[in-house]
């Protein structure tokens, strides 16, 4: 479901495209606040943009673009980078793994604390067709690495990590497998602030159940969360149901259960469930509750900003999560 487009900012940073379409053959030596040798663009200061680098299809290889972008920009400068289209498998060329880029280039990134990998739009690549491979070496090659982002989870694979330095965690997937939140699970991420869980439909591999959650919701894992979004899932009423009693909620700021089958059965559990009125937000927005109990969560809620927007109606019996294919 082609829903994207790309950032434009991105923490707090204006977005600077690196790779627009080559042209001019002008050399210039300057790094940071210069120009690109090949296509003669202008670029602002190197530690005032989060960087966009990814290339298209039949266009420059991306290997060729990530080194360019290594050759042009003064990278030691860079705190937030953001990987567009790398490539896919049907592709003639071989395609490299932009995680083996990274880490090999670890040294020349000394300052980045943001990451966003796969900002690829629907035109480029549906979200369940952008391949990965093993993202666990990021977190070695990167020990102050404060936020990753990753979108897609094809071939998705991820250890146990640990990491003292990060922050947010965010997988944006029609299908997270649930190796990966099971992998979430058992991490040490002792000031992890904010995770988002996309979980996605059986048909795209997303085989999580609620007992892989239990790490997350016991609140044994993660003492420093203040946001969980457990979204886009099509059991989205289990999840609430089990949020309904998680211990983990009592210190949350804002919660999601979003974008997902979320019926007023799993409203009802959460309404019976602990108070929820010390949250700052719920986001519930792409749902199937109905007019009744829409007002019934609004008024159990009064000083929560509670996201209700996207009421979508069944189709006879077929229900669907916001994010798919």
């Amino acid at each position: 479901m082609g829903i994207y487009q790309h950032l434009e900012e991105y923490v707090g940073l204006p977005v600077a495209t690196f790779n627009e379409d080559t042209g001019t053959e002008e050399e210039d030596d300057g790094r940071g606040a210069g120009s690109d040798p090949v296509s003669g663009e202008d670029f602002p200061p190197a530690g005032e943009a989060a960087w966009f680098v990814g290339t298209s299809f039949d266009e420059e290889p991306f290997g060729e673009v990530f080194a360019r972008f290594l050759e042009t920009i003064d990278t030691t400068e860079v705190t937030a980078l953001i990987i567009g289209y790398w490539g896919a498998s049907y592709e003639l060329e071989k395609v490299p793994d932009p995680v083996a880029l990274l880490t090999g280039a670890a040294a020349s990134f000394p300052k980045l604390r943001s990451l966003f990998l796969g900002d690829i739009t629907g035109e480029e690549a549906e979200i369940s067709w952008i391949e990965h491979a093993d993202i666990s070496p990021l977190f070695a090659a990167f020990p102050d690495l404060e936020r990753l982002e990753v979108r897609g989870a094809q071939e998705l694979s991820l250890d146990p990590i640990k990491s003292e330095a990060l922050k947010v965690l965010r997988f944006e997937s029609g299908g997270l497998p649930a190796r990966i939140v099971r992998a979430v699970g058992a991490s040490d991420l002792p000031n992890l602030r904010h995770l988002d869980l996309w979980l996605g439909e059986a048909n795209y591999g997303g085989d999580t159940t609620v007992a892989d959650l239990a790490p997350f919701l016991s609140g044994e894992r993660l003492p420093a969360l203040r946001h969980l979004g457990l979204e886009d899932s099509e059991i989205q009423d289990e999840i609430a149901a089990a949020v309904a009693g998680a211990p983990v909620v009592a210190r949350l700021e804002s919660l999601s259960l979003a974008m997902g089958i979320l019926t007023d059965q799993g409203a009802e559990a959460l309404l019976a469930g602990q108070p929820l009125t010390h949250l700052r937000k719920l986001d519930l927005h792409h749902h199937f509750l109905s007019d009744t109990m829409i007002e019934r969560v609004r008024a159990a809620l009064p000083g929560v900003e509670v996201d209700l927007d996207e009421q979508e109606k069944p189709d006879g019996d077929w229900h669907y999560i916001a994010v798919s294919e």
